[in-house]
């Protein structure tokens, strides 16, 4: 199983089946809160929704089409990030990512974003690391500011979030060795 030790005490680890109810729970307890930015809470209502998330989620991982992680904060899931999509012809990844509003503020989602950063341009040879936030999502973007990705240009019009259509600024970050060369 792939995991990964971010620090003590915070781990990223491959989604398998045993989160699924603890996904449902996570949901059930915050879906105001995660529906404010993500689209599909309002049909996460049973344990049904996350284990299909989860199959198809293992099926692209082994495929080489996506990374998908449960963020591990003190042996609990935190949330959830991920490559997206892995695109092996352009080398780059997108990623995406949640996180429970009672852990806000611990640094958790900076911290494990650090972390699949260095792995996709270490492990994976990727050149280029792409996240989209809304524009009005303001805590995603400070991540993606604090971490050193440019805001490379907002895409008007391009997500329906349960009624309310957001446009998205687009962060890009490249991979290090070539920023020098």
């Amino acid at each position: 199983m792939f995991t990964v030790e971010v620090e003590e005490g915070l781990e990223l680890a491959l989604v398998e089946p045993k989160f699924a109810s603890e996904y449902l729970e996570i949901v059930s307890n915050q879906r105001d809160y995660l529906s404010e930015w993500l689209a599909w809470p309002p049909h996460a209502v049973n344990e049904e929704f996350f284990l299909s998330f989860i199959k198809k989620s293992l099926h692209d991982y082994a495929d080489g089409k996506s990374l998908v992680c449960a963020m591990m904060y003190q042996n609990e899931v935190a949330g959830n990030i991920s490559f997206n999509t892995i695109n092996h012809d352009l080398q780059k990844v997108e990623i995406g990512y949640w996180l429970r509003c009672d852990l806000q503020g611990k640094g958790i989602v900076s911290k494990s974003l650090s972390r699949l950063i260095d792995y996709a341009f270490t492990k994976l040879n990727m050149q280029k690391v792409q996240i989209s936030a809304a524009t009005d999502n303001q805590a995603s973007r400070n991540v993606c500011e604090r971490l050193g990705f440019k805001l490379e240009g907002v895409i008007t019009r391009a997500e329906n979030l349960n009624g309310r259509v957001v446009d998205h600024a687009v962060y890009g970050l490249s991979c290090p060795i070539l920023a020098k060369t």
